[in-house]
């Protein structure tokens, strides 16, 4: 699975290796992985809705 997210150390749009779908305390479902670049841990909040 291949997903986007923002990297705050690279400052760009990146792809995230290792991706998993996680769920956050508040029931929201998340996308937590490493940027492909610098190794630096990612964290994409997704949509609630189906």
């Amino acid at each position: 699975m291949e997903e986007q997210g923002y990297c705050v150390k690279c400052k760009a749009q990146r792809k995230m290796v290792k991706a998993q779908k996680v769920t956050m305390k508040n029931g929201r479902p998340a996308m937590k992985g490493v940027c492909s670049v610098c190794g630096t841990g990612m964290y994409k909040i997704m949509s609630s809705k189906k």
